[in-house]
């Protein structure tokens, strides 16, 4: 009799050990799967930087297409002339 307790103990811990990972291992999944937002894109005109637009389009003061805004480029550093 006491066999078959210890039995049914273990397989009940068993199983509560294995419904407790998959909690664990759903939610770290779901972490891992969660959608990021795509960077917000802005259109602007070359000639004039001021002019910005969330779509693609034509520039309201020249009419030139409006190209994707892009970061700041840094220059290269100039050599000093000694």
């Amino acid at each position: 009799m006491k066999k078959v307790t210890l039995m049914a103990i273990a397989i009940l811990f068993s199983a509560a050990t294995v419904f407790a990972a998959d909690t664990h291992t759903s939610k770290m999944a779901s972490d891992t799967t969660k959608k990021v937002k795509p960077a917000k894109v802005q259109y602007t005109c070359t000639m004039h930087p001021e002019v910005l637009s969330d779509k693609p389009g034509k520039c309201p003061k020249c009419g030139m297409a409006l190209v994707k805004k892009t970061g700041a480029k840094k220059k290269p550093a100039e050599k000093m002339k000694m």
